[in-house]
């Protein structure tokens, strides 16, 4: 057994904000040894309502070549990182839908006893910030999957204030679909954390 560490970065992102940050945990993840693979849930909102969001149909565009997930990354994967916007409070429709293609290979124990995180991003400063990642969290206890959150364990958990994962107040303007330095330094320590977690799992059970 390679003691390599493998990740799955599965998000979804509407206008860039989820994908900024899934990059930011790829590269951090990359750089502390893991192998990694960012997979782009598919989209399912028609096109008439993309195109009428400029920001949005910008980035759809630009993340066309994004592969999108499929049930074997999950079972290649000793860790996932899931990643979505906040819709009401909960996942994003999209990420949802791929949840729900998991069935079988849930059945088959093909989900359990790896290392689970997320991240997401809201419009508003406390629109549903740690609900979003609670809602998230609630499927990932069915796969009997190991929750690993970056809690306060490094002071820069203390500026994003959210112990169950990075989030990101994804204001509306000129700089929507970018991330600030907290965010991108809560990504990083996320993503490092649970690279470290998931091979000193792996290592104990090759012993």
């Amino acid at each position: 057994m390679s003691d390599v560490v493998t990740l799955a970065l599965i998000y979804y992102s509407s206008t860039g904000t989820g994908t900024e940050i899934a990059n930011t945990m790829a590269d951090a993840a990359q750089a502390a040894g893991a192998q990694v693979r960012v997979r782009k849930v598919a989209e399912l909102a028609p096109q008439a309502a993309i195109e009428a969001n400029p920001v949005w149909a910008a980035h759809h565009a630009a993340t066309a070549d994004v592969p999108t997930p499929t049930p074997d990354d999950l079972t290649w994967a000793d860790a996932v990182i899931f990643g979505s916007p906040t819709r009401f409070g909960n996942i994003a429709a999209q990420l949802k839908q791929f949840f729900d293609t998991l069935s079988p290979v849930w059945q088959a124990g093909g989900l359990a006893d790896k290392v689970y995180s997320g991240f997401t991003s809201t419009g508003t400063r406390h629109g549903g910030h740690e609900s979003t990642l609670l809602a998230m969290y609630n499927s990932i206890h069915h796969f009997g999957g190991i929750i690993v959150p970056p809690g306060y364990t490094d002071a820069v958990k203390f500026v994003d204030g959210n112990p169950y994962g990075t989030s990101h107040h994804a204001a509306f303007g000129p700089d929507l679909g970018s991330i600030d330095d907290a965010t991108r330094n809560s990504a990083r320590h996320q993503a490092e954390r649970v690279v470290r977690i998931a091979r000193a799992l792996k290592s104990g059970r090759a012993a």
